[in-house]
């Protein structure tokens, strides 16, 4: 019989929205955790209008992105800008272990549902507020989304080609890397409630961790007084060369490569049959290597391009060379790697449609996570409001009716 899974019997409210939000919730769902969006028809969460959508019907409950980045959290609708909503919602906090939000500081409070507020319904809740920059300081109030982050944490500066203009990232990948860190967060908090019986309100600032990405240039900047410029693919210290991204056979193909060590140098040449080029006094040693990177890339790409970027990424893997294909999005889902770890599962919508979503990135020996697409709005409305809650069917229908539970 498999193991229950480590989060059975903690229940989350997730005010949440859009993508760094509810991903917290997918995470903390994976491992058992009992989680609930709370949303509303009032105002269409933004992360839902984004296509495809299934079977090609556009509407709220159909995006398929919403599905996968949404895996794992349940839905109740509720109108909070009504006093009736906002209660209902903290009867829910009440039997509730963790509240997830990622709104703007004063957000909550201006709903009445500010830490203050709901340690009052339930005092030892674990509260997760993960607003841009944090609840305090002089950019606490700034408006930002994934792209935005990259720009204040310093990442923008150090991205886009070689003594180029900087070239931001083009999706918010800040968002699903806040998510999974905002659910260590609330681990390490839920820990320290069993031990000691007392919650806490965590002030995670999503500025400062995808700040972690550009530490090895905030070192080089302490320690050496150099400032990381746009490198395209090279090493951010010339520490390795060859290093970057070579085209190969086919339709925009490539594959990386990195050599770091005078041993990784002489396994490229191996795997090349030791050219004339690659004998050159010029790229006998580490520096020399760096040295003269324009013509090294030079000769190695007029030799990788006669290949395939599998067979040659296992050719030179062979040879102790890091490197490896440069994977397209439609590479992903055949990927043999990918396909035996289960990275991507098949589902079944309630709807009745099949989709593809994420599969659980949570994996142990000790239990199976579990998987479940992003939820339809309010699907879950009749649990919570009429057996958690308690609500008679009058009243819950009444609700209903006058937009309420919405």
């Amino acid at each position: 019989m498999a193991a229950p899974l480590p989060l059975k019997n903690i229940r989350v409210a997730n005010f949440g929205w859009v993508w760094a939000g509810p991903v917290v919730g997918q995470t903390l769902g994976f491992l058992g955790a009992e989680v609930y969006k709370i949303e509303s028809r009032a105002r269409i969460d933004i992360n839902r209008t984004l296509p495809p959508f299934g079977e090609g019907v556009s509407g709220p409950d159909r995006s398929l992105q919403n599905h996968a980045g949404w895996a794992g959290n349940g839905s109740v609708s509720l109108n909070l800008k009504e006093p009736e909503g906002v209660e209902l919602a903290k009867q829910l906090v009440a039997k509730s272990d963790v509240v997830i939000e990622n709104f703007g500081p004063g957000a909550m409070e201006a709903l009445n549902l500010g830490y203050d507020e709901l340690k009052q319904v339930k005092p030892d809740i674990v509260m997760l507020s993960m607003p841009s920059a944090g609840l305090s300081g002089p950019l606490m109030n700034v408006r930002a989304y994934g792209m935005s982050l990259t720009s204040i944490t310093g990442l923008d500066s150090i991205t886009g080609y070689r003594d180029g203009p900087p070239i931001p990232v083009e999706n918010a990948f800040s968002d699903p890397y806040n998510g999974i860190m905002g659910a260590f967060a609330v681990l390490v908090a839920l820990t320290h409630r069993d031990r000691t019986g007392t919650g806490q309100h965590i002030d995670y600032s999503q500025q400062e961790s995808i700040m972690q990405l550009a530490g090895p240039a905030f070192m080089d900047y302490v320690m050496n007084g150099r400032t990381a410029t746009t490198m395209g693919n090279r090493h951010p210290t010339n520490a390795g060369a060859p290093h970057g991204v070579f085209p190969c056979q086919g339709d925009d193909r490539w594959i990386s490569i990195a050599v770091m060590t005078g041993e990784e140098w002489q396994g490229l040449r191996a795997a090349m049959d030791d050219p004339e080029w690659a004998q050159s006094d010029d790229y006998a040693s580490a520096a020399g290597r760096v040295a003269n990177i324009d013509a090294l890339h030079e000769q190695l790409a007029a030799w990788v391009a006669g290949f395939d970027d599998r067979e040659l990424s296992e050719l030179l893997q062979q040879h102790g060379v890091a490197a490896a294909p440069v994977l397209c999005i439609g590479d992903l889902l055949s990927d043999p790697q990918f396909k035996s770890r289960g990275t991507y599962v098949e589902v079944t919508h309630p709807l009745g449609f099949k989709e593809t979503i994420y599969g659980s990135y949570v994996k142990s020996n000790k239990f199976e996570a579990a998987v479940r697409p992003g939820p339809m709005i309010g699907q879950d409305n009749d649990y919570v409001f009429k057996e958690l809650l308690e609500l008679p069917e009058d009243r819950y229908r009444d609700l209903i009716e006058r937009e309420i539970i919405y």
